[in-house]
This record gives C-alpha cells, sequence and structure tokens, in this order.
C-alpha cells in the first residue's frame, strides 16, 4: 500500500471525536436503487467534573453557541462580557441573574473559577482576546475565522502552542455526520481520485444578508464604542457598524470569512488538505445597497496542489444573498469514478459503473449482507444516501462535545488553530483577490503568501 493511500485511511484516527462514535446502519437492500443508509453517533455519559463557561461576545452567534454547550453534561455559565448593556441585561434574564457580567473582557481573563472562554466577538477582536485567553490560561472556543487577516494566524498559533491550553475554532459543521461519512467513503475510494470541488451557499432574508436588527436604545451610553473601535479605524459612533459589521471591513470578513470558510473547513477535513495555493475572486454588490463595503455575490476559484493527501484539483465556491430559490447550501466533490454531495445530515454517493471487482463496491455488499458469490448477478446502486438519524444533537452540539472531551480527557480537537487558520487563510485572500483583481499565490504548508 502506497504512503499516499495509508494516509488517506486514517480517517477515524486522525477525526479526534473523543467520547463520540460514527455509526452506519444499512436499512435498505443493496440491489434497490436509492438505496439508504442511516448515520447515528454514540455518545459517552460525560465526567462529574464540572467546567466552568465564560462568554466574550453576547450576539447572535455567541448566544447560541452558549445554549448549544449548556445542553452538555458537568458545564456550567459564570459570566458574560459584551459591549452593549441590552446583551448583559438579557443574559441575566436567560442565565441568571448572579450571572456576572461586564464590557472588559479582561475582568472574565482574571477570574481564576473560569475554565474555558467562549469568543463570539466581531472578527477584528479574535486574534487579541484569543491570545490574551490562552496567555491567562483558559481553554478556548473562538468563532471562525479565527482571525480578521492572514497576518494575525502565526501569532495566535504560538501562542497556543506555547500555553498548553486546548483550542477549538467554531466551524461547527465540522464535526457533522455527513462530513464524517464523506471522509470515510473518500479514503475508502468510493468516488476515485478526487478531480473537482464546489460549494454553494444562498441566503436571501434579511437577517441571512447580515441586515441584524439594531435596538432603539442604541446609543454612546449603550454600546462602548470606544472599546469596539480602539484597535481599528477611529470614528464617530455608528449603530450600523457596530451591530451590522459583519458589513463593514474594519469588523469583518465578508461573505468569504463568515460562508466560505464553513466549506474549506469541511473540505479539508473531508479530504486531509492544508489548502490551496492559487486564490481568486470575483463578484459584486447587486442588492443589498446599504452602505456595505462588501459584495452580496461573491465567486471564488482556487487551485489544490497534489499531496501527500490527494491528487491535484480544483475548487469552484459561489455565495448569493440575492437568491430567489430561498436558499441553497452544499459542498459537492468530484471524483474519476463518482461524486459526493455533502451537507451536514446528509451525504448522497452517486456513481458511474459499477464493477464487480470493485473493492469499495465488494466492501459495500458484505455491509448490506449480499452474498459475495452472487455479485454477478447483483451489482450495487448507482446512487447511496446516508442519512442522520431521527434525534440526532447536530453538528453544533458535536462540535461542542469534542471540545469538551478534549478538556476532561487531556485529548486532541477536530479544528484546532492550525487547522483553523488553513480554513481561514484561504477565504481571508479571497477578500483580498476580489478587492486587488488579481491572483494571489499561498504556500498551503508554510501558511504563507508567496
Amino acid at each position: 500500500m502506497t504512503e499516499k493511500k495509508k494516509n488517506r485511511r486514517s480517517f477515524i484516527k486522525a477525526a479526534g471525536l473523543a467520547g463520540m462514535s460514527l455509526v452506519s446502519i444499512p436499512v435498505a437492500a443493496r440491489q434497490k436503487n436509492p438505496a439508504f443508509e442511516i448515520l447515528n453517533r454514540k455518545y459517552r455519559s460525560a465526567d462529574k467534573e464540572v467546567l466552568r463557561y465564560a462568554l466574550i461576545g453576547a450576539g447572535i452567534m455567541g448566544t447560541e453557541n452558549t445554549k448549544t454547550m449548556l445542553q452538555h453534561e458537568g458545564v456550567e455559565l459564570v459570566a458574560v462580557c459584551d459591549l452593549y448593556k441590552g446583551r448583559l441585561e438579557e443574559a441575566k434574564k436567560s442565565w441568571g441573574s448572579t450571572l456576572f457580567t461586564t464590557d472588559k473582557y479582561e475582568d472574565i481573563l482574571k477570574r481564576k473559577d473560569i475554565d474555558v472562554v467562549i469568543i463570539a466577538t466581531p472578527d477584528h477582536w479574535h486574534k487579541q482576546i484569543s491570545i490574551d485567553a490562552l496567555n491567562a490560561g483558559k481553554h478556548v472556543y473562538c468563532e471562525k475565522p479565527m482571525v480578521h487577516s492572514v497576518k494575525e494566524g502565526h501569532e495566535l498559533i504560538n501562542a497556543w502552542k506555547k500555553s498548553g491550553k486546548i483550542f477549538m475554532v467554531g466551524s461547527q459543521g465540522l464535526s457533522s455526520l455527513g462530513n464524517e461519512k464523506a471522509r470515510e467513503l473518500l479514503a475508502q475510494g468510493a468516488i476515485g481520485d478526487i478531480n473537482y470541488a464546489e460549494g454553494f451557499w444562498a441566503r436571501h432574508s434579511p437577517v441571512g444578508a447580515w441586515q441584524y436588527y439594531i435596538p432603539e436604545d442604541a446609543s454612546p451610553e449603550t454600546v462602548n464604542w470606544d472599546r469596539y473601535i480602539s484597535n481599528t479605524t477611529k470614528r464617530e459612533f455608528d449603530a450600523m457598524r457596530f451591530f451590522r459589521w459583519r458589513n463593514y471591513l474594519d469588523y469583518g470578513t465578508g461573505m468569504s470569512g463568515d460562508l466560505f470558510v464553513h466549506l474549506f473547513s469541511s473540505l479539508h477535513f473531508i479530504t486531509e488538505s492544508k489548502g490551496p495555493n492559487v486564490i481568486s475572486a470575483q463578484g459584486g454588490l447587486r442588492y443589498w445597497k446599504d452602505g456595505r463595503e462588501v459584495p452580496d455575490v461573491l465567486l471564488g476559484t482556487f487551485t489544490y496542489p497534489e499531496a501527500r493527501e490527494h491528487p491535484g484539483f480544483n475548487l469552484s465556491l459561489r455565495c448569493n444573498f440575492v437568491d430567489g430559490t430561498s436558499g441553497t447550501t452544499y459542498l459537492r466533490i468530484v471524483g474519476s469514478k463518482g461524486s459526493m454531495d455533502v451537507k451536514w445530515e446528509e451525504v448522497v454517493l452517486k456513481r458511474n459503473e459499477v464493477s464487480t471487482d470493485d473493492p469499495f463496491e465488494i466492501e459495500q455488499m458484505k455491509r448490506a449482507g449480499i452474498e459475495i458469490s452472487d455479485r454477478k448477478k447483483i451489482l450495487p446502486p448507482r446512487e447511496m444516501v446516508y442519512r442522520a438519524e431521527d434525534g440526532w444533537k447536530g453538528a453544533h452540539y458535536d462540535h461542542h462535545g469534542n471540545l469538551i472531551n478534549a478538556i476532561r480527557n487531556n485529548g486532541t480537537v477536530v479544528e484546532d488553530p492550525v487547522f483553523g487558520f488553513r480554513a481561514a487563510a484561504p477565504a481571508l485572500l479571497c477578500n483580498d483577490s476580489y478587492f486587488q483583481k488579481k491572483f494571489l499565490q499561498w504556500d498551503p504548508e508554510k501558511m504563507e503568501l508567496v
């Protein structure tokens, strides 16, 4: 077996999913087309040690992360930090009047009773708060894209390596049953050698297009505006720039930093890739002409070089905030023998003409209970659907569970800062390519511009 094939078959060991396991259960005869398998997750009961959390940034994702974290056993929220007073008041209503609240994240990091911090601030604060939290001895869950620009990546990685703490990047779909099954199928040769991939993320609603609600009491009296802009361009108070921050380059990272990064994370997990070496982008502001500085339609193309983990292939990504179909999200991976449409809860495997001597098909027939001696009579189907079981707790739950298990068992996580930066960098460079109107060269091994 070649080194490349050995590497591709290491998918389960490398996944870092302590406390969880992926199970495929055949529920339809293989000779039927299409056939189905149910993907199941087995959970291990949590240890009794209580992990104490603090939330820094109590907006939409910070709140969702906290709600999801609290679904796990043996966790507790003790503090919340935000620059808008209304969110601090809401946090006490939601999680208890004894909750410690502040608009200075340093107050959080000084506390000895906090083990883990969730960082869900606007992107321009991710790096500094993450480094300060690691230096303060805290484990970290930081929302993607982890950094605001590629020049920040190595500084954060170095701080993490020195800290001895566990750091999880919050691209939560990475921990989905769909991604794990796709990784397994690719390693087994289900679609042959990858040569192309594409991803699509579409939205149309005002909230989906970052037209977030602005509270009526938004003002310099209720928002710590000076702190918000203290590490970027100085401006007079602007509620749009605070509550709809994704629309502005000083604070956000555009469509690619918000959404392409999810697709990069999933693709890199499935293929074990370190990333592309050529990046380009085009797009435009087609509809949401509200003063935003970033496009609402973005197209990115990327070249992945041949590597030990995979052959060379090309990737195209599309994002559309003016989508009249009400939204579509998927990642399609195409190989020499077929393709996979990958969603968090489902994988649809489609194959070309099958062979009775194909090792992958023989293995699938065994699993489905078909006698191998009959393989010349009963060929496997060209299409197979793998779907999460009813009641699956979801990728977001599993992503937080990965971090919790790693902390309790001195383990590793699926999306550490090195993995997170390799997913974030091409997304951030997609913005640079768009604004600079040129191709960019990236070294995915060294993680630096060429």
